[in-house]
């Protein structure tokens, strides 16, 4: 791998989740932001929706280490699951014994007596599902109804949503609109700026241990980002594909030509368009050409 060749300790641009690399985009800082206070206020359900691979799982794991010490959390990473799996999901987490194919109104009273005895230690349970959106509708009114665990004043517990907009189409039919109306926070993540993009990469590489000149010129930075269109998981993909070509010829800076064949070798970024340019060049010559034959007509009808 190109680790030696660069000076790296580890590899900077995976696409996994990795918190070790996080970095506060606008977008990632104010969603955490919005969460953590949501959490704290008592909220019931809230939501976080973003585009395939604008961060969202990475996200969800930072919530999980800046979580209050006084939540109990519960992760949920596979949201295929029917009312029954959920509910066992939840259990275990909640360490809660019960029985597999047992009775489940059985273990969904069990759960209500564990979230009321978290209570009365003076803590709370926040539920965090990822990749909500492929949740069963069965399912998501299984959460609904767990919900309602509250007493006179406060809910028993948190549920956290983190999805693609996909979510957001499924809470606007009429059969899931009591569980839309009870989302009280939500937020949408956005792809990062062409600035961000540029002070992210620039992070990730000092973070797995780069200390040499830059090794995306401008040039590549802004054409990475039109291809990308800002999105994180594709700038890393490409950003690691560019690595190893240069890599691979021996090079300690990233071309043009790198980058071309990086785009092409990767499905959902943008290829670059050569006409853009040329467009603009040919623009930037009629307006010489006319500019030119404007002087010499003001020239001759002066004199």
């Amino acid at each position: 791998m190109y680790l030696y060749h660069f000076g790296l300790r580890e590899l900077p641009f995976t696409i996994a989740p990795n918190t070790h690399f996080y970095y506060q985009l606008q977008s990632h800082q104010a969603a955490l932001d919005v969460l953590l206070t949501a959490l704290k206020t008592g909220e019931g359900f809230i939501k976080v929706v973003g585009e395939v691979g604008t961060g969202k799982t990475l996200l969800c794991r930072k919530l999980l280490m800046e979580m209050p010490d006084h939540f109990v959390t519960v992760y949920v990473p596979d949201p295929y699951l029917n009312p029954s799996e959920l509910r066992e999901a939840i259990a275990r987490e909640l360490q809660i014994p019960f029985q597999a194919d047992g009775n489940q109104q059985q273990l969904a009273s069990a759960i209500q007596q564990r979230l009321m005895a978290i209570h009365r230690e003076g803590r709370s349970v926040a539920i965090l599902i990822d990749e909500a959106q492929a949740l069963p509708s069965e399912s998501l009114e299984a959460l609904r109804l767990l919900s309602n665990v509250e007493t006179e004043s406060r809910k028993l517990v948190h549920i956290v949503l983190f999805g693609q907009p996909e979510l957001d189409e499924r809470l606007a039919t009429r059969a899931l609109r009591q569980l839309r109306q009870r989302i009280s926070f939500s937020y949408n993540l956005a792809a990062m700026s062409r600035k961000e993009m540029t002070e992210y990469i620039a992070h990730r590489l000092r973070v797995a241990g780069y200390k040499g000149p830059p090794i995306f010129s401008s040039t590549i930075v802004n054409r990475l980002y039109r291809s990308s269109r800002g999105i994180p998981r594709l700038i890393n993909i490409l950003c690691h594909k560019m690595l190893l070509l240069a890599y691979g010829e021996g090079r300690v800076q990233v071309t043009t030509r790198q980058f071309r064949l990086a785009v092409k070798d990767t499905t959902d970024a943008e290829q670059p368009r050569l006409w853009r340019g040329v467009w603009w060049m040919l623009l930037g010559l009629a307006a010489v050409a006319a500019a030119i034959g404007w002087y010499q007509g003001w020239w001759h009808e002066y004199y």
